[in-house]
């Protein structure tokens, strides 16, 4: 069974697979700041990226904002449904709204992500 999803303090969430495959969204609260999502660009598979580092862009009609590896490794797949069917990171953003999946070149780096309860916590005291 997949581990729970940790977080990113700018919102990305991270759910380790069972293939050792980390699958890689944003949260159910970044997608409601966001509203009225208009255009994505996903990463190309292939691409090393380090954890931090801005991996595509996410455009409403209010801003574009990007979104972040939350660890590093090797972009294996990218969700090519999303950018034409972006309604679905409103419907389902951990399961069908994933973004991308990372092989992760230091899963420990996972450790130092938020668990569900820290980051309900950090999403409370930014609405406050």
């Amino acid at each position: 069974m997949a581990a729970e999803p940790r977080f990113a303090k700018s919102h990305e969430w991270i759910r380790l697979e069972d293939d050792g495959l980390g699958t890689v969204g944003i949260s159910a609260y970044a997608v409601e700041a966001l509203t009225d999502l208009v255009f994505m660009q996903l990463p190309d598979v292939g691409r090393q990226v380090k954890a931090g580092e801005s991996i595509g862009e996410i455009e409403s009609v209010k801003a574009v904002s990007d979104f972040y590896a939350p660890v590093s490794g090797e972009i294996v797949e990218v969700n090519a449904t999303l950018p034409d069917d972006l309604e679905q990171l409103g419907k389902d953003p951990y399961g069908s709204g994933w973004l991308v999946k990372i092989r992760p070149a230091d899963p420990a780096e996972l450790e130092a992500l938020l668990d569900q309860p820290a980051y309900e916590a950090l999403v409370q005291s930014e609405q406050h």
